[in-house]
């Protein structure tokens, strides 16, 4: 992933005005392209840092939340035949996945921070973040998906495909 338009762009006063923009809550704005700009920065660079991670780091002794036994568990039981190494948009976006997904996210409102923040998510776990290999989902959503594929070792292929490189 190329960091050439990130929050660093921004220049440090630029950066710590985004990030303070972005801790307000939401009804303290319209409508403004500037913030989703922000918002979209912001997702970027989450992305950017998470696929670092798990090009460089076993992905099978990651710990991505403090809950991540319970947030796998949940997630198997209410998703027990979900394709994690290929995501179609319908798994998340049809309006039964909006659903199941919705009932899924709430229970870990309070426990996972920004539960539901949008973040980036790949598809094809074996690719890196391209324009036609990425969807919009929720914090929750993605922990999820990346537990699980971290757990099940489909996130091993970006981590040797990195480590024959260097």
């Amino acid at each position: 992933m190329a960091s050439d338009n990130g929050l660093a762009s921004l220049g440090a006063e630029g950066a710590a005005a985004a990030t303070h923009a972005l801790s307000l809550p939401a009804d303290a704005y319209g409508n403004d392209p500037r913030l989703e700009m922000m918002w979209a920065m912001k997702a970027y660079n989450h992305a950017e840092v998470y696929f670092n991670l798990i090009s460089s780091v076993d992905p099978k002794f990651l710990k991505l939340t403090k809950l991540d036994d319970k947030v796998y568990a949940s997630f198997r039981d209410t998703f027990k035949d979900l394709d994690i190494k290929l995501l179609k948009a319908e798994d998340l976006k049809s309006e039964q996945a909006k659903e199941t997904w919705r009932l899924f996210c709430n229970q870990f409102e309070g426990l996972i921070e920004d539960f539901n923040y949008g973040t980036l998510l790949r598809l094809d776990c074996e690719k890196d973040y391209t324009e036609d290999n990425t969807i919009f989902a929720t914090r929750a959503q993605f922990f999820a998906i990346e537990i699980a594929r971290n757990r099940e070792g489909y996130n091993d292929a970006v981590f040797r495909s990195k480590s024959a490189k260097s």
